[in-house]
């Protein structure tokens, strides 16, 4: 009798250890992006209990978060090259350890300006670690494949955005061994020396075949220009407006003017500038290139305002002011998936201005609730305008990148991307800057309870009209985006969709 068992042989064993590495890569590789995005969302509910235990002034809150998004943006192009010319796993490696490392530093921080310094480092070092990602998942999984890659990843980035905030509210009330908000930051360090070591071990080592120079020219001034606006945004105020900042801010226009000569004559001269100013000769991503940036100018604006009217505004809890904000995530999570799937296909670029009036309807109900309510306003009375505000964010934010990039030559649709990606952080760097004018300055100084409360709720409402006329701008700047995204060829979708699931997540939270 004949046996019809196969025995195993050298080769077909090979290939079983192969498949089993990559899909160890994938899972140590969407770990960090998890890390990453949760560390986006976890800070801001943390927000009054760090001001409150380090004395934090106003303007070292914005930084904390603005730091971090203005380190990330201003990175994301140049750690995407590092990576194409150095070694995705080496970059990749060098960026979760120092990811690790500043998150132990923000961690132990003993003072405001030592923690905003370690989350400007976390937020490098993040711009080192997040875009190898997409590249090691490129390299690592042929087409056909990626179908389930992109599930995954859609699994990783909602439970991503649903956790991290109720992570945060769970571990600040829980106060661990008495560190008050800190293990929102200690917690990163047994997953990032993990991922550390387990990527050593499991990760291959790719490189781009023909990688562009490195343009560190043009990421100075990018620097040089954000910080010139940012840092007398956010002081400005508790410095009484001097001269130096209206000056600082007018020099940085003349500064970006200098960064697009610049890349001007980069681009000729070794055809590798960190913008590829060509891009915007395309009108619908030049359009969406400004929606990217006034929605992140809004979020910025929104989430960390909202934050600090639930918490020292309201008087809330932590953990309570986290679960007010599930069904928003619920809701922006259902509203992504019939966007792409059902609504866009059919209704073009109408869905997505269908979301930002959807979204200005919700903060409308909210401005009328705060007010309505004051300070007895409830959870449940919050759902309504938070469910629909995370509707019309859901029928925005998943179709945006491929609505962007439909028209832009094949050649140029990576750095496209990463462009998109870094224009959304810039915008949110600005919205959280930003705040200081909007709800800050409707603030005045030395309230104490009952009407520093009832200050908050009227700086809460105030905020809310500058991101409803934000949204009416994007509604009307989206009219020159396609009336309906045209296909991709494979393999530009594949990645314009990667970015666009881990982009996604970024603001929320």
């Amino acid at each position: 009798m004949t046996s019809t068992t196969t025995s195993s042989t050298p080769e077909t064993a090979a290939v079983a250890a192969a498949d089993r590495r990559r899909w160890f890569a994938l899972a140590i590789v969407m770990t960090a992006a998890f890390m990453d995005l949760v560390d986006v969302t976890i800070v801001n509910i943390a927000i009054p209990s760090i001001q409150k235990d380090t004395g934090a002034s106003f303007s070292s809150i914005q930084w904390i978060t603005a730091g971090y998004a203005l380190a990330f943006a201003a990175g994301l192009i140049t750690g995407g090259r590092l990576g194409d010319i150095h070694g995705r796993k080496k970059l990749f490696l060098i960026g979760i350890g120092g990811f690790t490392l500043a998150s132990a530093l923000c961690g132990f921080a003993a003072n405001p300006d030592m923690l905003v310094a370690s989350r400007i480092l976390q937020g490098a070092m993040a711009a080192m670690m997040v875009p190898q990602v997409l590249s090691i998942v490129h390299a690592t999984f042929p087409a056909h494949e990626r179908g389930k890659v992109f599930g995954l990843f859609g699994a990783v980035v909602g439970l991503g955005a649903v956790s991290g905030p109720l992570l945060g509210a769970l571990l600040t009330e829980w106060n661990l061994f008495g560190l008050e908000w800190r293990p929102i930051f200690l917690i990163n360090l047994p997953v990032g020396i993990a991922g550390l070591i387990l990527g050593t071990k499991f990760i291959s080592e790719s490189k781009a075949p023909k990688a562009l120079r490195l343009d560190l020219v043009g990421v100075v001034l990018v620097i040089i220009g954000l910080l010139m606006l940012l840092y007398p945004l956010t002081r400005g105020r508790e410095l009484g407006w001097p001269l130096w900042g209206y000056l600082s801010m007018a020099g940085s226009v003349v500064v970006f003017g200098g960064l697009v000569a610049y890349e001007r004559m980069k681009a000729a001269r070794d055809g590798s500038p960190l913008i590829e100013l060509s891009l915007f000769k395309v009108k619908s991503f030049a359009a969406g290139i400004a929606v990217q940036a006034t929605f992140g100018v809004g979020l910025g604006i929104f989430f960390l305002v909202w934050t600090l009217y639930m918490q020292i505004g309201l008087g809330w809890t932590a953990l309570r002011a986290g679960l007010t904000g599930v069904p928003f995530s619920i809701a922006v999570s259902v509203a992504a998936g019939m966007s792409v799937q059902k609504l866009v296909p059919r209704f073009g670029r109408k869905v997505l201005q269908a979301g930002a009036l959807t979204m200005v309807a919700g903060l409308l109900i909210y401005i009328w609730e705060a007010d309505h309510y004051g300070l007895d306003i409830a959870p449940w009375q919050m759902a309504l305008p938070l469910v629909v505000m995370g509707l019309g964010m859901g029928l925005i934010v998943a179709p945006l990148t491929d609505a962007v990039l439909s028209e832009v030559p094949k050649e140029h649709s990576g750095s496209a991307s990463g462009l998109i990606n870094t224009v959304q952080q810039m915008g949110n760097a600005l919205g959280l800057g930003l705040v200081s004018v909007v709800f800050f300055g409707r603030i005045g100084d030395g309230l104490v309870p009952p009407k520093l409360n009832q200050a908050f709720v009227a700086g809460f409402q105030h905020s809310l009209w500058y991101v409803a006329g934000v949204l009416a701008v994007i509604f009307l700047v989206m009219f020159a985006l396609p009336a309906k995204p045209q296909q991709h060829v494979e393999g530009a979708v594949d990645e314009a969709e990667l970015l666009d699931l881990t982009k996604d997540a970024q603001p929320v939270g």
